[in-house]
C-alpha cells in the first residue's frame, strides 16, 4: 500500500490526484506540521529537512513530490500519464513537470515560507520580488495552454497534475487573476472527477 505523509494543501496533493488519477489505492497519515516537530528527530529522518510530502511504498521511501509523481508513474501507471520515452513529446512533458517545481512552485512557496518565517514584519520588497516571479510563471502558462485542452495539447498527462499544484498555491500566495487561457485550463482541471476526489482527501477530515 502507498502511504502519503501530507499535510493539506502542500506538494502531497500532487500525489493524491496522480494516485485518484490512476485508480491506486493509498492511504494518507497527517504530519504534525509544527515547528518543533519538523525539526525533530523523528521527522528528519523521515525527511531531512523538515518538509513535506513523504511516501512509502514498501521498502520504498521518498521524498520530492515531483521525483514521487515520476517513480509512480513508472511503477504504477502502465504507459499512462506521459508520453513514451524518447519522444518529443515527453521532452515537453519533461519540461513542465520541472518548471512547476523548479521555478513556479519555488516562487510560491517560497512566499509562504516568508509569511511563515517573519509573520510579525514581512519584508513586502522580497515578497514582491517573489510574487511578480510567480506572474512570469502564470503568463507562460497561460501562454503553453492558449488554444489547447491540456499543457501537452488534447492529451491530459501527469505535467497538468505537477502544474495543477502551481496554479493552487498561485491563486493562495499571490491572490491575482488567473489570466485567461490558464483560467479556462485550471477550470477543465478542477472538473476532473480524480481532482475532486484529491482535494476531498486532501482535507484529511
Amino acid at each position: 500500500m502507498i502511504t502519503i505523509f501530507h499535510v493539506p494543501n502542500t506538494r502531497g496533493f500532487r500525489v493524491i490526484w496522480l494516485c485518484e488519477e490512476l485508480g491506486e489505492p493509498y492511504q494518507l497519515e497527517k504530519v504534525d506540521f509544527s515547528a518543533e516537530y519538523r525539526a525533530g528527530a523523528d521527522w528528519r529522518r523521515m525527511k531531512p529537512v523538515g518538509k513535506v510530502p513523504v511516501m512509502t511504498d514498501g521498502d520504498v521511501k521518498l521524498f520530492e513530490s515531483g521525483a514521487i509523481v515520476q517513480y509512480l508513474l513508472d511503477r504504477r501507471g502502465d504507459g499512462l500519464l506521459q508520453p513514451p520515452r524518447g519522444t518529443s513529446e515527453h521532452g515537453l512533458y519533461l519540461q513542465w513537470c520541472w518548471f512547476a517545481e523548479a521555478t513556479f512552485s519555488r516562487m510560491t512557496g517560497e512566499i509562504a515560507n516568508h509569511k511563515r518565517a517573519f509573520a510579525d514584519a514581512p519584508i513586502e520588497p522580497v515578497l514582491e520580488e517573489m510574487r511578480n516571479r510567480a506572474r512570469d510563471c502564470m503568463r507562460a502558462l497561460d501562454e503553453a495552454v492558449h488554444g489547447k485542452q491540456f499543457l501537452l495539447g488534447d492529451t491530459f498527462s501527469a505535467a497538468d497534475i505537477m502544474m495543477g499544484y502551481c496554479a493552487q498555491s498561485f491563486s493562495r500566495n499571490v491572490g491575482d487573476e488567473i489570466p485567461p487561457n490558464a483560467a479556462a485550463w485550471w477550470e477543465r482541471m478542477q472538473a476532473r472527477p480524480a481532482f475532486q476526489a484529491a482535494v476531498a482527501a486532501n482535507r484529511m477530515k
